[in-house]
């Protein structure tokens, strides 16, 4: 464990510059602190979902989920470091086969909505997609291990396959797009 934080604020940031987990400085808007940031961001969006009511199930998954995205973000914080590992990636595959299995094959594309808690987990798969692109983004400049992109992308498909779930438990349903609207 590192050191607690006694004092929240330091000033050292107010140059434009962060500080990453191995010591070094780079700026607030580096593309390695917009990865990590958005996945912190993507946790949040978690946090929100589960400030709904949510099965048993699901509940605990998202909880494991925020834990791996916390060491996810520290991953990418500290170039160099490896968190997750290709069992967590085939952990969520399992967990889509799963929830995804009962699920009527789609048809039609689905819009965000269903209910609060399938909206609130529609956001956190875009967020997670963002955190996504982001993190593919920083690989083009500095090594970022496979698994990080993985994980990130079978994330978002896992929150899909929630989010369809979560409408129809919530009774709303899924929200399809009409495209003969016009």
């Amino acid at each position: 464990m590192g050191n607690r934080l006694s004092k929240i604020y330091t000033r050292t940031g107010d140059d434009g510059s962060t500080g990453l987990g191995d010591g070094s400085r780079t700026g607030k808007d580096a593309p390695r602190v917009s990865a990590y940031g958005t996945v912190d961001e993507a946790n949040s969006c978690l946090g929100l979902l589960l400030a709904c009511a949510l099965p048993d199930d699901v509940r605990a998954l998202l909880v494991r989920i925020q834990h791996q995205l916390f060491d996810l973000g520290g991953e990418l914080c500290i170039p160099g470091h490896a968190a997750i590992s290709d069992a967590d990636i085939a952990a969520l595959e399992a967990q889509l086969d799963h929830y995804n299995a009962p699920l009527p094959p789609l048809k039609d594309f689905i819009l965000p909505g269903g209910g609060e808690a399938a909206a609130r987990c529609h956001l956190a798969r875009t967020v997670v997609r963002r955190a996504e692109r982001e993190t593919v983004a920083l690989s083009r400049l500095e090594p970022v291990r496979p698994q990080a992109i993985g994980y990130l992308n079978r994330l978002s498909d896992l929150l899909f396959v929630l989010a369809r779930v979560l409408a129809r438990a919530d009774g709303h349903g899924e929200v399809l797009w009409d495209h003969a609207r016009r």
